[in-house]
């Protein structure tokens, strides 16, 4: 699929396209974990983007580590008195490293017992300088307000920090990132998901597992780039008091990681919201001809194949992806 990028949108075009190749030396890049790899439960602490990574790798990480991963709100740091962490991880995912509260979360999580390890793409950020160790991102210069190559780094960052606790993963991230060699990522129906997008009002994005925070970053970047409404659902969530809304018009967007574990989950979403008559599309890596990725690569590759087609749906419209008009590219908050 051919990308617009003559005026508008064309930093979101050549990052979002720099994204694989990203994430692919991010994710085999060494990596030391530190006291992190003892830790007796994780908190991750993130915000927007970065927030959906984090949730990505949550899945990833108690899946292989057996511990629990949940995200902290930087507020029990930047607005509360913080709470104990003896024993416990924290890992700080920001790609400028430069967000006031998630400094204050990564230094108060250290001063109150954390072995704090922060996933940053700016070097010599004052995350980094709050951490004890860094895993960087290393996308370059990112420049579009909508972040894509770092969201998908920031995976790949993830997947090597956990490759540096569990040996047999990081063989498996490998035999992934090797069968992304080459590979395009312009999804065959890309034509019929910007129609479906273009005619949308409201949009559920849904997944499971891994694909549940990668739901969480496609709903985000629609909001972002094209200012359409976009939730995103667990596809066991939207299944109770959601599925109410879809009988308004709806488009649902399905993320299919491809991991067998959860066919059925997401088999029976399809189902239903195509019984109650909705605009409904699944895509999986599968439909680019990849298989057996480890369910954090499947997550990366979703956001590669969806990020143009997001991009040239807000051309579309009219819009600039590369600079929203609310936003900025570093959002500071406390």
């Amino acid at each position: 699929m051919s990308i617009e990028t003559k005026t508008h949108g064309h930093l979101m075009a050549t990052e979002s396209a720099e994204a694989m190749d990203v994430f692919c030396r991010a994710a085999t890049q060494p990596v030391d974990a530190g006291k992190l790899a003892d830790a007796k439960a994780i908190f991750t602490i993130a915000r927007g983007s970065s927030d959906a990574a984090a949730n990505v790798l949550s899945y990833e990480f108690m899946r292989e580590l057996s511990v629990p991963v949940t995200s902290l709100p930087p507020s029990v740091f930047s607005l509360g008195k913080g709470v104990c962490f003896d024993g416990f991880g924290a890992l700080v995912i920001s790609q400028s490293g430069a967000s006031e509260d998630l400094v204050r979360a990564a230094k108060g999580a250290g001063i109150n017992g954390a072995s704090v390890m922060a996933i940053t793409n700016q070097t010599g950020s004052a995350v980094e300088a709050a951490s004890e160790a860094t895993v960087p991102i290393g996308a370059g210069p990112e420049l579009a307000v909508p972040a894509t190559k770092t969201v998908i780094g920031s995976i790949g960052a993830g997947m090597a920090l956990l490759g540096g606790i569990v040996p047999d993963y990081k063989a498996r991230t490998a035999k992934s990132v090797a069968a992304l060699k080459g590979v395009s990522t312009n999804h065959p129906r890309a034509k019929a998901l910007q129609s479906a997008l273009l005619r949308a009002r409201n949009v559920y994005v849904i997944g499971r597992d891994t694909g549940y925070g990668a739901a969480h970053e496609v709903a985000l970047k629609l909001k972002e780039c094209c200012s359409l409404h976009a939730e995103a659902y667990s596809a066991s969530e939207v299944l109770h008091g959601p599925l109410q809304l879809a009988t308004n018009p709806l488009m649902v967007l399905i993320l299919d990681t491809g991991s067998d574990r959860i066919q059925d989950s997401l088999d029976q979403a399809e189902v239903r919201f195509k019984g109650v008559g909705c605009d409904v599309h699944r895509i999986s890596p599968t439909d680019i001809d990849l298989s057996d990725l480890v369910p954090a690569a499947a997550a990366a590759v979703l956001l590669a194949v969806i990020y143009p087609v997001i991009l040239n749906t807000a051309l579309a419209l009219g819009l600039d992806p590369d600079t929203p008009e609310t936003l900025s590219k570093v959002t500071q908050t406390t």
